[in-house]
């Protein structure tokens, strides 16, 4: 008779099955992260051109502010009447 070593209680191998829970943790947190990655550039076909506009916004932001604060709280168009 033969005998089936597979089918009778645990094996080694079975017992590997599942990673540790460190293991685990790194893997769902990898996960994540791709997943956030992904949902990021979702909609967007030109990742550069997305960064570049960003930039661009950011550099206008900061010369409006560098402007408001050296022209103070006067206006930079003057209106005349006559």
């Amino acid at each position: 008779m033969g005998m089936c070593s597979s089918c009778c209680g645990n094996s080694a191998e079975e017992t590997n099955l599942m990673p540790s829970p460190d293991e685990r943790r790194r893997q769902q947190l990898e996960a994540a992260e791709r997943r956030q990655q992904e949902n990021e550039s979702r909609g967007v076909k030109n990742l550069d051109k997305v960064r570049r506009q960003q930039q661009r916004a950011a550099e206008m932001e900061r010369r409006e502010e560098e402007a408001a604060r050296q022209g103070g709280n006067s206006p930079t168009l003057r209106w005349q009447t006559t």
